[in-house]
């Protein structure tokens, strides 16, 4: 047995709480990881609150995206990893636990000099950013891109990325010391969206939008022609207004895509393409995971009320033990 958050029924974070649960066993394929950190994100209170179920065949009731820890065993088939390996790794839900059973693929060896609590930050950040930035988005050497919610660990990650790369960054922030803290981490500008309008902030030929509703129509007014707009979040609503001529005209690019649903090889298939691409920048340096807290998996609750918040800077992580 082992000890796991469950969301009792949906609500507010006080419906998180410990139960009992079997330990997940393995399956052909799979990895079981003694789990010593959870990373909290947005997927997690909007399935806590009953507005995005766990898709099927994972743990319908017990959250969590990513994770770190030790691989204890190993499902017929695998290869890579073998028990005692440090890893770090993306899961459709279930990892806010003791133990943790995911597909082998979607695992990623911790790296060098980094904490488990630290690992645990980078999975789902980094799976995001990579595909939504430099794949669907296209972002090149020289280019400007602007991100939404730029101290979110989504944000953070993308500043950090983007730079390496070589494109130029602004954000759009809630107040002054997050704009300071984007600014540490790479970014050129940014705009507190309470003062500041961030349409001032020029163009750029990518815009990753996390917020939706009312920014929809200034994203297409602050796109370069040919610029991407790449959606992976409507945190201010879903439905929008789009003049086709100016898509057309300008020659946009409109996409967007969710990670959590996608099969199993896609994700592996992600998975190797962000350990050849993005692991070497955490190996010299150029990418941090910026921390902003952490909770013990019993106050699970407690990290989800600081998310909620909105007043942290770069991610919050549960140590489990």
């Amino acid at each position: 047995m082992m000890d796991a958050v469950v969301i009792s029924r949906p609500g507010g974070p006080e419906v998180l709480a410990i139960q009992q649960r079997p330990r997940p066993r393995p399956a052909a394929g799979e990895v079981l990881v003694k789990v010593h950190a959870a990373g909290v994100n947005r997927p997690d209170v909007a399935q806590r609150q009953g507005r995005y179920p766990a898709p099927p065949g994972t743990v319908p009731d017990v959250p969590g995206l990513e994770i770190a820890g030790v691989v204890v065993a190993t499902g017929a088939g695998v290869s890579r990893w073998q028990p005692g390996d440090r890893v770090c790794g993306l899961l459709g839900g279930g990892g806010y636990a003791q133990y943790a059973a995911l597909p082998a693929g979607q695992c990623l060896p911790v790296p060098t000099g980094l904490s488990f609590t630290q690992a645990a930050a980078l999975p789902e950040t980094v799976f995001t950013v990579y595909h939504n930035v430099l794949t669907l988005g296209r972002l090149q050497p020289g280019e400007r891109l602007l991100v939404h919610g730029g101290s979110s660990g989504i944000g953070t990650t993308a500043i950090q990325l983007a730079a390496a790369c070589g494109a130029a960054v602004a954000v759009t922030v809630g107040s002054d010391e997050k704009g300071q803290a984007c600014l540490q981490l790479g970014a050129e500008a940014y705009a507190n969206y309470r003062t500041t309008d961030f349409e001032t902030l020029g163009r750029f030929d990518v815009v990753l939008d996390m917020i939706g509703g009312e920014y929809f129509p200034k994203n297409i007014r602050v796109l370069n022609p040919g610029g991407r707009l790449v959606c992976i979040n409507a945190m201010q609503g879903p439905k929008v207004e789009l003049n086709l001529l100016t898509l057309m005209q300008q020659r946009l690019t409109l996409t967007g895509s969710t990670l959590r649903s996608r099969e199993a090889a896609f994700k592996a298939e992600l998975a190797a393409a962000v350990e050849a691409h993005v692991w070497p920048l955490l190996a010299d340096g150029r990418l941090r995971p910026l921390l902003d807290s952490t909770f013990p998996l019993h106050d699970a609750a407690g990290a989800h009320r600081r998310l909620e918040s909105s007043r942290h800077i770069g991610k919050i992580v549960l140590t489990v033990p």
